[in-house]
């Protein structure tokens, strides 16, 4: 008997370890310290680990995760949350409202320069009302500041791991929440192991044992794994294999619509890209909608604004049909009759068709002078050299705003100082209306201050404005409840394997 007991329980125990899931992302993570994140991969496994006051579900309406429910002042500027009570975070203190000063207060007062402009400018003090209750102030009224909340910056992080680390590289690579999984194991550049939170407030979740991450920059490898069985979900699938494997018994490809806009960014503080002309003429030189077309195989639309044309407030602006002679003729008005040359850097992995789409490009632009060389690497590495240097001429890179909406698009990217305005362009016209947007509370003003924004951005052109995409990605049949945000988060918190 105690031989087949025994067996039994190694049997469970394989059993147990089985019910892993292995997901495969197409770079390395970053940081796991919410507020100095600058990437999506990064946010997907945080999102794992920690949770904030209130969230955006899968339609993106925003629910209640650690708050319960929340109040606003007449005037806009006072947000009240009443906590959710019994949690704890995975190092055993208590969540409250002292816990919920302390990781902004942290977020407002440290060097966590990624994400700091989204709460810096707004809240004037975090005020602990009682144990479970949490008052936000605001310096103004700010109308979205609720989807700021959203924003997985905005996750609440242990105040025993904040006295412990402090120093936020540190803190990034011990990430303690309330989420339903764990950090395990960390090896840059080879894998994340999460174990599940058995403590977690939720009864009965999280049903997964784990998640295991793990960075493949190669699409068609991604895709294998998963088509394999030795992966149970990749993202950013290589388009031209999506029909193929969606034939596959095993394997679910999901396409879903999403707020990122990807563009080609001119660093303006070089020539030629300090004109204006130029900047213009290479709108006119690229043909989006076959890159929509042939590199993306339709899962991306032409984009003729910095927002997404999935967020309320993008305006449409006729952007920059493809016009190669006119690209022509610019330069040559420009004082570049025949051409100039460049280097256009680009991540392999991180979007999907990135150095496709790159390369794409680099024939087009080819057509009306510009000689292009594109330059690949990882990404961290190319993280640290957009964001820690201005050593580019061109960049691609893509923007999906967690808040949902439309200012956290228009910001970041575009206001001068900000860390993520790496075109370095300025326009105190744009500022000033922005800044008015965001002081407005009646949403139809709002709508049409934002679209006067965007106008004058599109004319100015810091940017190839190229699509919006649709995320897909690939995972196992037997793998259900994935959550799919349309900030391109996919999240395994409630996710199980049926047999």
């Amino acid at each position: 008997m105690r031989k087949y007991l025994a067996f039994l329980m190694i049997l469970l125990a394989i059993l147990t370890l089985a019910r892993s899931a292995k997901f495969i992302l197409g770079v390395d993570i970053t940081t796991l310290l919410p507020p100095d994140i600058s990437d999506n991969p990064s946010m997907i496994v945080a999102k794992h680990i920690f949770e904030g006051l209130i969230a955006y579900d899968s339609k993106m309406n925003i629910v209640p995760v650690l708050a319960t429910s929340w109040e606003v002042s007449k005037d806009g500027t006072e947000y009240t949350f009443h906590l959710r009570k019994g949690v704890k975070f995975q190092d055993g203190a208590p969540f409250n409202a002292y816990a919920v000063k302390k990781s902004f207060d942290y977020l407002l007062t440290h060097d966590v320069a990624y994400r700091k402009k989204l709460f810096e400018p707004y809240i004037k003090s975090v005020e602990v009302v009682d144990d479970y209750t949490v008052k936000f102030v605001l310096k103004f009224p700010f109308a979205p500041f609720l989807n700021f909340l959203c924003h997985p910056a905005a996750m609440i992080v242990s105040p025993k791991a904040i006295e412990k680390y402090d120093d936020p590289s540190e803190l990034g690579r011990h990430p303690v929440g309330t989420g339903p999984f764990k950090l395990k194991e960390w090896i840059p550049g080879e894998k994340v192991v999460l174990v599940k939170n058995e403590n977690y407030w939720k009864k009965g979740e999280p049903k997964l044992d784990g998640i295991v991450f793990m960075p493949i920059p190669e699409g068609v490898t991604r895709a294998l794994k998963v088509q394999t069985g030795s992966a149970d979900l990749a993202v950013n699938i290589p388009v031209m294999l999506a029909d193929k494997l969606s034939k596959s018994k095993n394997v679910d490809v999901v396409k879903a619509p999403t707020l990122r806009v990807v563009f080609i960014g001119f660093n303006l503080k070089r020539k030629p890209f300090d004109n204006i002309l130029v900047r213009k003429a290479l709108n006119y030189a690229v043909d989006k909608k076959t890159l929509c077309k042939t590199i993306m195989r339709g899962l991306a639309t032409p984009s003729d604004s910095p927002v997404s044309v999935f967020i309320k407030d993008h305006y449409s602006t006729g952007g920059y049909p493809y016009d190669p002679e006119k690209a022509k003729e610019l330069l040559k008005k420009a004082g570049y009759p025949n051409g100039f040359s460049v280097e256009l850097i680009t991540p392999k992995g991180r979007y999907p068709q990135d150095y496709e789409t790159a390369l794409a490009v680099q024939s087009m632009l080819k057509k009306v002078g510009v000689n292009v060389k594109v330059t690949t690497m990882e990404w961290p590495t190319y993280v640290h050299r957009i964001l820690k240097t201005d050593n580019y001429d061109m960049y691609l890179v893509g923007w999906s705003p967690s808040t949902g909406e439309a200012i956290w698009v228009l910001d970041p990217l575009l206001t001068k100082g900000s860390i993520f305005n790496i075109s370095y362009y300025y326009n105190p016209k744009f500022e000033q209306i922005l800044d008015e947007a965001k002081k407005t509370i009646d949403p139809q003003k709002r709508h049409e201050l934002l679209a006067e924004a965007q106008k004058i951005v599109v004319n100015d052109a810091p940017w190839i404005f190229l699509y919006n995409i649709y995320q897909i990605f690939a995972k196992s049949s037997s793998l259900k409840g994935v959550e799919v945000i349309p900030t391109e988060l996919i999240l395994l918190n409630n996710a199980y394997f049926q047999k």
